[in-house]
């Protein structure tokens, strides 16, 4: 006789062991074609069950900031996805003559710099 497994609904949770969001994904740009989730060499997501929506960040603590998944996301240059440095691991440089602090990633950075190499 065969038996007939009863329909149950399966979920998965995040692991929260720190608030780390790796990358920031935007719903309202983000498509959900789950190419960053084929590409991630460490597995971080997995796809989101409800169609067109963005993929889930399960496991935020294995993500190697590699930048495999933006550099696959058609939608990138449109604001779908940025990573999201670890506040240790992001670049800053100061102006002597002012001690003013800039950052990768500020609105409006200093213009770059044009003096040649020593």
């Amino acid at each position: 006789m065969p038996t007939t497994k009863p329909k149950q609904k399966i979920f998965a949770f995040p692991n929260m062991p720190t608030p780390n969001k790796p990358v920031l994904i935007d719903p309202k740009v983000c498509k959900g074609c789950n190419r960053c989730v084929q590409i991630c060499p460490s597995d971080v997501y997995i796809p989101n069950p409800e169609k067109g929506k963005p993929p889930m960040i399960m496991y935020p603590e294995e993500c190697w900031y590699c930048g495999c998944c933006l550099m696959e996301c058609p939608l990138h240059q449109k604001g779908a996805n940025k990573l999201n440095w670890p506040l240790m691991q992001r670049v800053r440089w100061k102006r002597k003559k002012t001690n003013e602090h800039f950052r990768v990633g500020m609105p409006d950075p200093p213009p770059p710099n044009k003096r040649p190499l020593v």
